[in-house]
């Protein structure tokens, strides 16, 4: 099967989301920083919302890189990760208009949550068609980075219910600075990949 048109409409419905989250952003009342003052936390949460569908892109790009074969299993774990992807709008749009309630920030962590473990069963899909020697094998063997995104994402909902719900926005926020940089085994695997190539 094909990995072509996962990328292709991954990569369409990530764009899209992207797109529906800025129609999410209301414009200051007047035309003075006063006014955007008022505004600064829908602007700071869309950008963290914003960042995060960035990094996932990137990441999923690089992964079916080095990725030779997808099977049905793959096609829906992909699907339930865009399904994740697509929440995003819904929970920034009520974080933005309630960014210090419980229940809004508490559901945002769990898209993000929902998110990162939709991309590690896509990578235990991968690892299961193309093999555990493969590439994508190695890199989701003893995945240290991926198990503490999980860790973390369950701290923040841990902290955001136990301590204030700002909490869950704060380490999700801080978290995306683990994965801005795509995966360097990635990076390696492609290199090697091309030099193959080149002899």
């Amino acid at each position: 099967m094909s990995k072509t048109r996962i990328e292709a409409f991954t990569d369409a419905v990530i764009a899209i989301v992207m797109t529906l989250l800025v129609l999410g952003l209301k414009e200051p009342n007047g035309d003075t920083w006063m006014a955007f003052e008022g505004k600064w936390h829908e602007f700071l949460i869309y950008l963290i919302s914003f960042i995060s569908l960035g990094v996932y892109w990137n990441n999923h790009h690089h992964l079916f890189h080095i990725v030779k074969k997808v099977d049905g299993w793959v096609l829906w774990a992909n699907n339930l990760f865009i399904l994740m992807a697509t929440l995003f709008p819904f929970a920034t749009n009520w974080v933005m208009d309630h960014p210090t309630s419980l229940a809004p920030q508490l559901l945002y962590g769990i898209v993000i949550l929902g998110a990162d473990l939709s991309y590690l069963i896509l990578g235990k899909a991968l690892v299961s068609v193309n093999g555990k020697n493969s590439p994508v094998g190695h890199l989701f063997q003893n995945y240290r980075k991926m198990q503490l995104t999980l860790l973390l994402n369950i701290l923040a909902l841990l902290c955001g219910w136990l301590i204030h719900p700002v909490a869950v926005l704060v380490i999700n926020g801080l978290m995306l600075t683990m994965w801005f940089i795509p995966e360097k085994k990635v990076e390696k695997f492609i290199r090697q990949e091309n030099e193959k190539k080149n002899y």
